[in-house]
């Protein structure tokens, strides 16, 4: 039975709402509420703008019958995400799922047409090493740091998202295919260095875990992202000399990743051993510096730009901020979530 239930119970976890809650703002019964999201009864059309209105959504978009789908999630560290409360999560995937949805109606107004494309490899038969430096090939990176990893997220189509997930969130990122368009919803509120681990991590997961997924994905997104920011022929010889705390900052800035991270690339291309890893964490840990890091303020920051870059495109045909919102399915201007304002247009792509 396709009803609205899926959808309802998506936007209202999306917003952090109990049923009571939606229930009471909505004038109807939790009751009648439960019912309407297992789709055992259909609401009413006052009722369902009723829902639409305190959800901040428009009523069309509750009738959408698409298959709502999980997103791949990952922290900092897995720390991070082995303690995320289950609520939190179940809430952020519920916002990367109604954003994919709002996403989806804009991208039927808009013909996108990007310079680059998104790989997709098979993790079985492809090291997420060798993906990553394939991608570094196709997408003819320049040898070197990636300045600006959003900059060329923009360029493939890959709709990046900015949100604030909240102080206690323990979650950095979520991604998804939404069709022919991979989205990237993304915690507003972590250090540079950081949201740069989380734009490659979650870009490995759109390259390597499209179709098949196991125990080992987050550790395979976090082999690409080391590679595909720090390319193991590059980075090498640079951790051949003793690794201090201020050589540590050099090499942050130079890359424009964390401490923390050329620590573990280190280890793992074979220059740094166990014990100097772990007395270089201790260091770190009576400084403070594992939860925040020097020079973080100094890197460039990401900003992605290609949702902004759609919206000057809709208004450039004569399209208000509120019709736009009303095509995207949101309520009204104030209540889309997808476009930041601020910011130049993404290089290399061309809306027609």
């Amino acid at each position: 039975m396709n009803g609205v239930g899926e959808v309802l119970a998506t936007a209202r976890r999306a917003r952090g709402l109990r049923q009571e809650d939606l229930a009471r703002a909505a004038e109807v019964t939790q009751a009648a509420l439960s019912r309407y999201e297992h789709d055992l009864r259909t609401p009413e059309p006052i009722v369902l703008e009723r829902l639409a209105r305190a959800l901040g959504v428009a009523p069309a978009l509750l009738e959408h019958h698409g298959r709502m789908e999980g997103g791949i999630a990952v922290g900092a560290h897995m720390r991070r995400r082995a303690t995320a409360k289950p609520t939190v999560w179940r809430e952020l995937e519920a916002r990367l799922n109604m954003l994919r949805l709002h996403t989806a109606r804009l991208m039927d107004e808009v013909s996108m047409s990007a310079e680059l494309h998104v790989p997709t490899f098979d993790p079985v038969a492809t090291e997420p090493e060798a993906a990553a430096r394939m991608v570094r090939a196709q997408w003819r990176m320049p040898v070197g740091p990636v300045h600006s990893l959003s900059t060329w997220l923009d360029a493939a189509g890959v709709i990046v998202i900015e949100q604030d997930f909240g102080p206690s969130a323990r979650v950095d990122g979520l991604s998804q295919w939404s069709g022919a368009y991979p989205i990237v919803l993304v915690n507003v509120g972590t250090p540079t260095d950081r949201k740069r681990l989380t734009l490659g991590h979650e870009f490995g997961h759109l390259v390597l875990h499209t179709t098949y997924v196991d125990d080992d994905v987050e550790v395979q997104a976090n082999r690409f992202a080391a590679e595909l920011f720090m390319p193991a022929d590059e980075i090498r010889p640079m951790l051949r000399a003793r690794l201090t705390l201020e050589r540590l900052v050099e090499l942050k800035r130079y890359w424009g990743v964390s401490m923390q991270a050329i620590i573990e690339r280190a280890q793992h291309l074979g220059v740094l051993s166990s014990t100097q890893r772990t007395s270089l964490y201790k260091v770190l840990s009576s400084r403070g510096m594992r939860t925040h890091e020097p020079a973080s303020d100094e890197l460039t920051p990401e900003i992605p730009r290609l949702t902004r870059h759609i919206a000057e495109s809709l208004r450039a045909r004569g399209l208000s901020d509120a019709e736009i919102a009303r095509l995207a399915g949101f309520a009204s201007a104030e209540e889309n979530e997808l476009f930041p304002s601020g910011g130049a247009l993404p290089r290399r792509l061309q809306l027609v």
